[in-house]
């Protein structure tokens, strides 16, 4: 069971078509303004640094549905259990929250994860590959490693600086700014990337690092000064202040996070949140820590082989990585 939508949603394009629209219209603003082989360079022409990522980590080293739920709880407030996954040890249970009325509706979703082990939660890149500017929606890279529940990453492959270690595996050392760092025995901690090494984390115990942020929540209260942080100032970033539609992680407990999703650009069905507004989201989930993901038309949740949100853009937008779980052998 999903919120209404309005009838007049615009037509989704095809992933291929807005890939030529979006390219062509960026290629004339570069050759207008000149630099245009530099900026072409950086943020059109794919840069594989490792063409399969599968064999490089390799070489370094049952599913439940649940009836729907729904659950008032405060006027104006709806939540919706939607359905879970569980292979006897890890458990996915999706929820769909819709609070507010009008233009001041928020729509968001909700992803419980209790892991059975710490390494159930995995990442994954675009095409199979490492590198800048190679992408792929969120539900592709799901389906390419048989995921049941995937959210959008970090978009590591926008930039060329930050720790990027995935699966337990050093792709980038490059400290740039607040990380975020899952460690395989369960635990998960914000980190400042300059104060140490992609080799020192991965000693340390490292399974995934993700570096965007900022860190919303810490110690169980939202951190201030948090609609002031800027992530990136390069050439075509968008600020992350204000409204938007966002992605974040949140940990309740060694082993239990929980994922959420808010749809925005949409008045009537969702306006968006603020940071501030993210992080009381993820405090009444009982999230202790919580970090800021990409988000704007990259935010995209994906369950048991669909899309659960309406992304910000019409449809999904290509992202360079996605954190998932796996789906069980012989399931659906």
């Amino acid at each position: 069971m999903k919120p209404s939508r309005p009838e007049n949603r615009r037509r989704r394009l095809s992933r291929k078509t807005r890939t030529i629209i979006i390219s062509s219209a960026l290629a004339v603003v570069l050759v207008l303004g000149g630099g245009a082989a530099w900026a072409a360079d950086r943020f059109l022409i794919a840069h594989v640094e490792i063409s399969d990522v599968s064999a490089y980590e390799a070489a370094q080293t049952s599913t439940d549905a649940t009836e729907t739920e729904t659950d008032t709880t405060d006027a104006g407030t709806v939540t919706i259990t939607d359905t879970a996954y569980s292979d006897g040890e890890t458990s996915v249970t999706i929820s769909t929250v819709v609070t507010g009325t009008g233009d001041d509706t928020v729509t968001y979703y909700v992803a419980d994860v209790v892991l059975g082990d710490a390494t159930d939660l995995r990442s994954a890149f675009a095409n199979n590959q490492f590198g800048e500017n190679i992408t792929e929606t969120t539900s592709g890279i799901a389906e390419d490693n048989d995921a049941v529940f995937a959210i959008n990453g970090d978009y590591y492959g926008f930039r060329d600086t930050g720790i990027v270690i995935r699966n337990g595996v050093v792709y980038r050392d490059e400290p740039a700014r607040e990380g975020l760092v899952f460690y395989t025995d369960g635990t998960v901690s914000v980190y400042d990337e300059t104060t140490t090494t992609a080799d020192e984390l991965l000693a340390d115990g490292a399974w995934n690092t993700l570096s965007f942020g900022p860190a919303i929540v810490s110690d169980g209260a939202v951190i201030e000064g948090i609609e002031d942080v800027e992530i990136d100032t390069n050439f075509g970033n968008h600020s992350i202040q204000g409204e938007q539609p966002r992605t974040a992680v949140g940990v309740i407990d060694d082993n239990h996070l929980v994922f959420v999703v808010v749809d925005g650009r949409d008045a009537g069905y969702s306006r968006g949140v603020t940071l501030t507004e993210l992080a009381d989201i993820m405090l009444s989930l009982g999230a202790t820590t919580a970090y800021n993901l990409d988000g704007g038309g990259s935010s995209t949740m994906y369950f048991n082989g669909e899309v659960l949100n309406q992304p910000s853009n019409g449809g999904e937008r290509g992202t360079s990585d996605i954190l998932y779980v796996a789906g069980s052998d012989g399931t659906e």
